[in-house]
């Protein structure tokens, strides 16, 4: 049950992670968020709270491995354990392969993979030692489909896919933790706001032809998979909105 657990959540400050927050606050779990942009950290833990939320924010890059470690030790710190990790920071900068935009490349792999494995370093002892525990990586409908214009960024969500399935026969069955993967289709957050290719961004426009789906919707998602008995591992929810043909 979500009610008084211990949940980390990366790329807390908008998006899926600002209201995966709020959701779970809601919920009475203790929430820890992390990003990098503090000002809106702090605006959301102080609408947690105001709302009788049990809340704490921690400006951490998830691209460290030093950062992400610092991170658990705070949530020990604050609130003795760490129950659910959810590896929600990503990057989506699109972009055709012949445009050669590498920095962007190694962005990408630096956030969405190296990020998901920090993660898993950081909280995977806490909970062996307990043998309780939810590691949560939120990969993509892209994890599922390579889509154009999405080489790079669908190699990193398959790769989410991969470690998490990995993760799962690993240390289910030996430490009792339970892993999930959420794939979500088109939603409306800030993930656009990264794509410097112009090309790739009209070739995404033109195939945008359902209502996205709302940050609040994966929210639901990630608040269903944590709520479930212990005796039930919820490995993957592919969540499209209801109008996107692929």
């Amino acid at each position: 049950m979500v009610e008084n657990k211990v949940v980390v959540i990366t790329g807390a400050s908008s998006g899926i992670g600002q209201a995966t927050a709020t959701r779970l606050a809601q919920g009475g779990a203790k929430v820890v968020l992390s990003a990098r942009r503090v000002e809106r950290l702090k605006e959301t833990v102080h609408q947690i709270t105001e709302a009788g939320g049990t809340a704490s924010y921690f400006s951490a890059d998830v691209a460290s491995m030093e950062d992400v470690q610092v991170l658990a030790d705070f949530a020990v710190q604050t609130y003795g354990t760490i129950d659910v990790w959810v590896n929600n920071a990503g990057l989506m900068p699109l972009s055709f392969l012949n445009k050669r935009k590498i920095d962007e490349w190694d962005q990408m792999i630096d956030v969405n993979i190296k990020g998901v494995l920090y993660g898993i370093a950081a909280a995977v002892p806490i909970m062996e030692q307990k043998r309780s525990g939810h590691i949560i990586n939120v990969s993509s409908v892209a994890g599922h489909r390579v889509g154009m214009a999405g080489a790079v960024y669908s190699g990193t969500k398959f790769a989410v896919r991969a470690i998490t399935e990995g993760l799962r026969m690993e240390l289910s069955p030996t430490a009792n933790i339970r892993t999930t993967i959420i794939s979500p289709g088109m939603v409306e957050t800030e993930l656009l706001t990264t794509i410097t290719d112009e090309d790739a961004l009209s070739a995404l426009k033109s195939r945008a032809t359902a209502q996205a789906l709302q940050s609040e919707d994966i929210a639901e998602a990630i608040f269903y998979a944590i709520n479930q008995p212990e005796r039930a591992s919820v490995n993957e929810i592919l969540i499209r909105p209801t109008t996107q043909p692929s």
